[in-house]
C-alpha cells in the first residue's frame, strides 16, 4: 500500500512540476518595459572602486571614528 501512495504522490508531483514548466510564459529579459532607462556600462576600475573600495573606506572612515570617540571618553589616571 505504501507504494502506491509514494507512485501516486510521484506521478503528481511530476505532473504538476510538467505542467508549471509548460504553462510559464518566458522572462522575456531582452524587452524593455515602460520608463526604463539603462545607465551606461561601468569600467572594471570604476566597478571596484564602487562596491569594494567605497564600503572599505567607508568601514575604516567609521571604525575611527569610534576608536577616536572610544579613547577620548578614557579616565586620565589620578595620581
Amino acid at each position: 500500500m505504501d507504494k502506491k501512495n509514494a507512485l501516486r504522490a510521484g506521478a503528481v508531483t511530476a505532473g504538476t512540476t510538467l505542467m508549471m514548466l509548460l504553462m510559464t510564459s518566458p522572462a522575456l529579459a531582452l524587452t524593455r518595459d515602460d520608463g526604463d532607462d539603462p545607465a551606461p556600462p561601468l569600467s572594471i576600475a570604476e566597478t571596484l572602486g564602487l562596491f569594494v573600495a567605497t564600503p572599505i573606506v567607508l568601514f575604516l572612515v567609521i571604525a575611527g571614528l569610534v576608536m577616536v570617540g572610544d579613547k577620548s571618553r578614557k579616565q586620565q589616571p589620578t595620581d
